[in-house]
């Protein structure tokens, strides 16, 4: 495999462990500084330059996109897509977590915990958000702060809305979040490689200090995280389309709490606590993808007139619940599932004797007009959701 980091800064710990890694495993491997791209765009021939001279092909890529170069850093990434070069980390996914109010309205969508959270401009309107969350103490965070920076506790709900006002004035926008107080001064980071938890380590702050960052002085220790908490962080690092992420969640009386999900995880610090080779898992991952591609679904839109790609759910209470695939009669109508979702757990190609549960989604392949018949004609009427639903058996 021919690989390329994407950095700029080759010396740092991440960087240079990654490259050790590929060597070592006999890959071909260069760390390209992001900066010095240029990207060109041709009808039909997008292109890129590395130092004015056009780029050899590479297998795969690996972005270690830092805060400061977002922008031209994903600009990058999204190139060597356009290029159908095979990215760790799509430019979408890095996007959508850099920004921590982004982040968190994706993942509010599902069931994943995550704090109780405001975002208000009008002076107006602080107050009411304050007391929408819980009331004080509060956590004040800037959307695109990084290793604890630009995270402030406010006691009170006058200091909190002075320091929102304050920050406010610089046009900085802010985040008001839920201080979880048997949390205080601790947190959880779960590394995510593909669908698992491949290390986790339990970060605590030292003396009054309430933020846990490693940068901040805080001390870590490796953690055995549960299912609940495996699932949670692969399912939000799937959600942000990150395949590899630090998942950063608090411990709390209800379960994992989401705080952030990192698609540049540091290693330096998780690999020191836990001893794992977690930059050999990386790229073990990464070659795997290379030789045993996924299928590009959308390659399967042009097959046929009438066929197409499309995701059904099977709710609670549905006739298909207890039956296997092959009994749900979805063969026989010319619809063949590629990929059974069940939580955070990816099945793709399931068997035929595979029995569907309650909430599973199936990523499904045939005839659309056999699809759109699953829809309950109630259904039909409404807005047009997301996912098409198999009927409940009380409406037959």
């Amino acid at each position: 495999m021919k690989l390329a980091i994407l950095s700029v800064s080759r010396k740092c710990y991440s960087t240079r462990r990654l490259r050790e890694a590929a060597i070592s495993r006999g890959h071909e491997v260069k760390v390209l500084n992001t900066l010095k791209f240029s990207i060109d765009l041709e009808a039909g021939e997008p292109d890129l330059y590395f130092r004015s001279k056009q780029l050899s092909h590479y297998d795969a890529v690996l972005p270690r996109i830092g805060a400061s170069v977002t922008y031209f850093g994903t600009a990058v990434v999204r190139q060597f897509e356009q290029m159908d070069v095979f990215c760790a980390n799509t430019s979408a996914g890095i996007s959508n977590s850099r920004d921590k109010l982004r982040c968190l309205q994706i993942l509010s969508r599902h069931h994943l915990g995550i704090p109780r959270t405001t975002f208000a401009r009008d002076r107006k309107d602080i107050l009411p958000a304050i007391e929408r969350v819980g009331g004080a103490p509060v956590i004040i965070k800037l959307l695109e702060g990084t290793q604890g920076v630009g995270v402030i506790l406010a006691e009170s709900v006058k200091v909190a809305e002075a320091i929102i006002e304050t920050l406010q004035s610089t046009r900085q926008n802010v985040l008001v979040q839920k201080f979880v107080s048997e949390s205080k001064g601790r947190d959880v980071r779960a590394f995510v490689v593909g669908d698992r938890v491949v290390a986790a380590m339990r970060r605590i702050a030292v003396g009054s200090e309430f933020r846990s960052n490693v940068h901040r002085g805080g001390r870590t220790e490796p953690a055995e995280l549960d299912d609940r908490y495996h699932e949670a962080a692969v399912k939000a690092a799937q959600i942000m389309g990150l395949r590899i992420a630090g998942v950063d969640m608090l411990e709390t009386e209800v379960g994992p709490q989401i705080m952030e999900v990192n698609s540049s995880p540091g290693l330096e610090g998780i690999e020191a606590c836990t001893k794992l080779d977690i930059a050999g898992a990386i790229i073990d991952y990464i070659a795997a993808q290379v030789d045993f591609p996924e299928i590009d679904i959308r390659q399967r839109l042009t097959v046929s007139r009438g066929y197409g790609v499309s995701e059904i759910f099977v709710p609670e209470g549905s006739e298909f619940c207890g039956r296997t695939i092959d009994e749900s009669g979805l063969p026989e109508k010319d619809i063949n599932v590629l990929t059974l979702y069940r939580d955070a757990i990816v099945i793709p190609n399931p068997r035929l004797k595979r029995t569907l549960e309650p909430g599973d989604r199936l990523l499904c392949f045939g005839k659309l007009e056999a699809m759109r018949g699953m829809i309950p004609e109630k259904t039909r009427r409404k807005r047009r959701p997301k996912v098409k639903q198999l009927p409940p058996s009380a409406q037959h």
